[in-house]
Formats: C-alpha cells, structure tokens, sequence
C-alpha cells in the first residue's frame, strides 16, 4: 500500500489506473470495523481500492469536536493495509483546501432534517469535501455506510442529480455484540455510558415493532424516547421516523421506513438508526 498527502502525488498514481475499476472509501480516521466493513467490500468489487483519511473541518460546526476528533494514523495504516488497500490519501486541511473560493454547496431541504436540524451547515461541509475526492479520484463505486442514513441519501441524491459518473454504495451498519454501533466516537463513552449506550439501538427496535403492531408513528417515539430516557444517562436530540431515502413524513405510499435518532452522552454524541422495508414486513 502507498501513502500520499499531496493532491499531485494522489492524482499522478490515479492517471496510471484509470482502465481499472476504482472503489473508494471516505473516512475521518480512527478506524474500526464498520470501516474496515466498507474496505472489504470495496476489494471485492473492484481491481484498485483508495481510501483517503481526511477529519473535514467544512463539516464540523464552531462547538462541535473538531479538535477533539480522535486520530491514530499508524494503526489506521495497519488497519487499510490488512484490508487490502492500495493508495491512502492522507492530506491536510491546507491541502484539501488551499484558499477559500466563496463557492459554496447548498445541500438543500433534505439536509435540515435529523442531523442537520441541529447542525446547519454540516452536510455542506460534507458534500464540499466528497466532491473535491470523487473528482481527483474518479472512482467507479464510492462506499458509505448505513450508520449515517441522511448522510448516504444526501451523497446519493446529490451524485445522481449532478451526473457524477460513479455509484454510490451503501453497507450494512457494523455492530458490537451488544448492539452499539461501532463508532470513533464510542471511545469518548464513559464505562457508565458504554453500559448505557446498546439502549439506544434497543429503542429503535422498540419504535420499530410498536409502529408495525399499531401503525402509530407518533406513539411508537414516544415509546422509544420513554425508553431511552429511562435506561440512560443521555440527552435525545432527535428521534424520529421518516419516509427513505427522501425524508418526508410517512405516507400511503411510503416503501422504506428510517427509524433514526442521536443522543448526547457527556462527551460524545452517537447516532444510530434502522431502515424497515414495508414490503418485506407485511
């Protein structure tokens, strides 16, 4: 496996593999197995594997934990080598981002919902940066996991409305024995939190089947929420189920069904969700 942190030095390499199939794999680092789930999959799939570590300052608010974000470049080198991986993109903020062009990207009315109800502008920031990757990689699929749902849906929605000539693939979220979704934020959790924090996915499941026994949206939440406030310590900032990929209400006509939520611990705010087909469970 190589390693670059220039964009010359990346685009060089790439101008030598563009009769190949390229999959890529966004990360901020610190990775785990939900990562190495989205490495795997791309080494299957395609002949030259690229993931790039790269913690976004476009997408972290001004209170949010930028700085505090962890980072372990030597074990995440291990960790994409043994997944097989061809080019690590390493680069810096001045890199990705040498001056400041006033162009923005307006991830539009999607984006103010779940996640970005409370953090305007994060989902900008996100699709700033994929952008610049998916032009100076060119990659033939590019792979997200399904733990950040609004994240895949806005990244997809906008790769098909602006022709970007890749697929995006999303996988499956990457769980611990006890439910928790693997996260580079669980290392924040306290021992307490860690305790707590599987209730979170256990609430999904309960909004889930309490929605498919009495087809009560709003009741199945309040029971979820209920749940979580009484087997932890956290703090809901959302929790809500919503029509897949397009995020409206659920209708009549709703096939997929996003049951998502994030809850504040101490130090670390997790997200979590679960995706129910409605065909699937009729």
């Amino acid at each position: 496996m190589r390693t670059v942190q220039t964009i010359d030095e990346l685009k060089a390499i790439i101008s030598n593999h563009k009769q190949q199939t390229i999959g890529f794999v966004a990360t901020m680092g610190y990775l785990h197995e939900g990562h190495k789930t989205l490495l795997t999959k791309a080494r299957a799939e395609n002949e030259f594997v690229v993931a790039s570590i790269f913690v976004n300052p476009a997408q972290f608010g001004p209170n949010e934990d930028l700085d505090r974000y962890p980072r372990d470049i030597e074990r995440d080198t291990k960790i994409a080598t043994e997944a097989g991986v061809d080019l690590l993109f390493v680069p810096t903020p001045d890199e990705m981002y040498p001056f400041e062009s006033g162009i923005t990207i307006n991830a539009g009315e999607i984006s103010t919902k779940l996640c970005g109800a409370t953090r305007p502008g994060h989902f900008d920031g996100v699709l700033k940066v994929v952008s610049k990757l998916f032009h100076l990689i060119q990659p033939t699929k590019a792979y997200f996991g399904q733990k950040d749902a609004q994240q895949l849906a806005i990244i997809k929605l906008f790769v098909e409305a602006y022709n970007f000539p890749l697929e995006i693939v999303g996988v499956p979220t990457v769980r611990e024995e006890d439910g928790l979704a693997k996260s580079s934020r669980n290392v924040f959790l306290s021992e307490k939190e860690r305790d707590e924090a599987p209730h979170i996915y256990k609430a999904l499941n309960l909004a889930k089947d309490t929605w498919l026994r009495t087809k009560d949206i709003e009741g199945a939440i309040a029971k979820a929420k209920q749940y979580i406030n009484e087997n932890t310590s956290g703090k809901i900032d959302y929790l809500e189920a919503l029509a897949y990929p397009t995020l409206q209400p659920v209708n009549e006509y709703t096939e997929e069904v996003l049951f998502a939520t994030a809850v504040f611990f101490e130090k670390a705010r997790l997200i979590d969700n679960m995706i129910v087909n409605i065909k699937e469970v009729q």
